[in-house]
């Protein structure tokens, strides 16, 4: 059974880091691209930031660029997100997800997701 799980979530002041993790099991990662997304109570889901399969390729979406980080390690089968200068407005539950292909922007594009890590920052 094909299994994500993030971790790392929590509560942290504005101007505070986290770094969420999310854990792959049940399958072979290495050839997926891998994916970070949130959502917001009564907002649609967004995309946060995508690793392509070898590492070598990150993309961002505009409201997180230059304040988080995203990377892999596929011997571990891992994907982390290192979320840095956080900001009220980053509030959100955060979900891994992970694609057989080339990496994507949309959610709908990903097969398989995690069950979502919560995350609040305070003012």
């Amino acid at each position: 059974q094909v299994q994500l799980v993030e971790s790392g979530g929590g509560l942290v002041q504005a101007g505070g880091s986290l770094r969420l993790s999310c854990a792959a099991s049940g399958r072979a990662f290495e050839s997926y691209a891998k994916g970070w997304f949130r959502q917001a109570p009564g907002k649609e889901r967004e995309f946060v930031a995508v690793v392509s399969w070898s590492g070598g390729s990150t993309y961002y979406g505009d409201s997180v660029k230059g304040r988080f980080t995203i990377s892999r390690d596929n011997v571990k089968n891992t994907v982390s997100l290192q979320m840095d200068s956080l900001k009220p407005e980053d509030t959100a539950v955060y979900y891994c997800a992970a694609r057989n292909g080339r990496t994507k922007f949309l959610s709908a594009e990903y097969d398989y997701w995690g069950r979502g890590t919560q995350v609040t920052v305070s003012s």
